[in-house]
């Protein structure tokens, strides 16, 4: 009896330390989303926020809609020239990914992820801006955020291929298909939810990153959709704006903050959503 009750307030004891932890590890972040929602309302309330450009100060009307367009373009291309390389590569060290080679593919992925992203920025400026095009561009942005997102998608769809039961793999060759045939047709539609999960982090990591756009697409004033010269984006928004002495500057800098924070939350929420697919659907397999 005296046992079990010392088990209880142990139990309690711990319970009560892992909540106060946890709310010791949400209060910072709390009130940092707080901060700014309260900061970001007043200038996305407004729908030229949306839909104008950059103004002068002291001009009323000033948006952020060339930094939105810049974005989309920056995310769009980078995610055609990541996604699929990083799904088939990420297929291929699932199904056949055995020797030395595979091994030092996933360290390398692992360094990639912890790897500043000012660096992959400079490394971009250094073997494509400065020696091949001589100018910032919205397509060398683009190369730098496809950098980033490769590992990312690689790691992601080999861990959700990785979910998928062996015995559906088996099935597919008692039936005859070929290795490659099992795992595009089987393998992928199966972890289809976990690699889209992946697909979706990446997307959401390009979408904010500042310091690789630094030195490859530099930032824009004017609306452009120049592939070739270049371009506004939001972090880089955030990152000139904040710093400035002008008020109006800097309430679109929170509003734009704003934004990058609903466009991660929606994402993770997204991502959840897939993921807790991947599993329910790994169960029933």
């Amino acid at each position: 009896m005296i046992r079990n009750r010392r088990r209880l307030v142990a139990n309690a004891v711990a319970r009560g330390a892992m909540y106060a932890t946890a709310l010791i590890a949400l209060l910072p972040r709390s009130l940092v989303l707080i901060f700014t929602v309260v900061s970001g309302l007043p200038a996305i309330r407004h729908p030229e926020f949306f839909f104008n450009s950059y103004r002068p100060v002291g001009i009323p009307g000033a948006g952020v809609a060339n930094a939105l367009v810049g974005t989309v373009m920056l995310v769009a291309v980078a995610s055609l020239m990541a996604i699929p390389l990083g799904i088939v590569s990420g297929i291929h060290l699932a199904e056949y990914g055995r020797g030395q080679v595979a091994r030092w593919v996933r360290l390398s992925c692992d360094v990639l992820v912890g790897t500043p992203s000012i660096i992959l920025g400079l490394f971009v400026y250094a073997v494509f801006v400065a020696p091949i095009v001589h100018h910032f561009s919205s397509l060398a942005g683009s190369i730098a955020l496809a950098i980033l997102m490769l590992p990312v998608v690689v790691r992601t769809t080999e861990s959700a291929v990785a979910l998928v039961p062996h015995r559906l793999r088996e099935a597919g060759m008692a039936l005859g298909l070929a290795r490659w045939r099992v795992a595009l047709q089987l393998m992928l539609p199966a972890a289809a939810p976990g690699v889209i999960t992946g697909a979706l982090l990446a997307v959401a990591r390009a979408a904010g990153e500042t310091a690789p756009l630094l030195f490859t697409a530099f930032g824009n004033q004017a609306f452009s959709l120049n592939f070739n010269g270049p371009i506004q984006a939001l972090p880089l928004v955030v990152y000139h704006y904040a710093t400035t002495p002008f008020a109006s500057l800097v309430e679109q800098a929170w509003g734009v903050a704003l934004i990058l924070v609903l466009l991660a939350l929606v994402v993770n929420i997204a991502s959840r959503l897939a993921l807790r697919r991947q599993i329910a659907l790994a169960g029933k397999l």
